[in-house]
């Protein structure tokens, strides 16, 4: 009896989202809670599971295989296809979190991109930030968790890691590869990568 009210519950909701404009690719593969609010022209793609405490504004796209709860998306928000929005987190106006993303208790900002393969953890993130794929904030030490602080117009490269606490200054540049442990100040270049090294006619040793 609890599946059947279950199923006729997201019937219901789907009808509901349905007849307000909200278009669906594969209706029946999508689930809502009852408290979900969605905006104006928003398109959500097959597989998407949104929990409890989720907005959705206008102008959203939410692809297939994302996961959202008690969030805030704002308008004109791309999310997925294998995001992951975990609560506390608000995705401001513009801004996209692509495949293979979890986004937890942090507010990426306005026309900002985390766009591949990154963990976003206890962050507050300014305006037109790019962050490369791979990257991690290290937000945990095993005891407390951190904040990771990165201004406006900031460029993270591909395969970096912040060990929060730890603040990106405005315009600054983090090269690819880097561990940053220390504040970066504003329009600087951090990089901490080892120098790359080269044996000419190397041969591996034989077993």
């Amino acid at each position: 009896m609890k599946q059947l009210n279950l199923k006729n519950s997201q019937i219901y909701l789907r009808n509901k989202f349905l007849k307000s404009g909200v278009k669906m690719v594969g209706p029946e593969t999508i689930f809502f809670s009852n408290d979900t609010q969605i905006g104006k022209n928003v398109k959500i793609e097959p597989y998407v599971v949104i929990g409890s405490k989720v907005k959705i504004g206008n102008n959203v796209v939410i692809k297939s295989f994302s996961h959202l709860e008690s969030c805030q998306i704002e308008n004109k928000v791309e999310i997925g296809p294998y995001a992951r929005i975990r609560p506390n987190t608000i995705l401001k106006e513009g801004s996209k979190v692509g495949n293979f993303v979890e986004v937890k208790k942090s507010v990426i900002g306005k026309k900002s991109k985390v766009n591949h393969l990154t963990y976003i953890g206890d962050s507050k993130i300014g305006k037109s930030v790019n962050v490369g794929a791979g990257t991690i904030t290290c937000n945990y030490d095993g005891k407390k968790k951190y904040v990771t602080n990165i201004k406006d117009k900031v460029f993270i490269g591909s395969n970096s890691s912040l060990v929060a606490p730890i603040t990106i200054g405005e315009g600054s540049t983090i090269g690819a590869g880097s561990v940053i442990t220390r504040n970066v100040k504003r329009k600087s270049l951090a990089l901490t990568r080892s120098e790359q090294k080269e044996v000419k006619n190397y041969k591996s040793r034989k077993k």
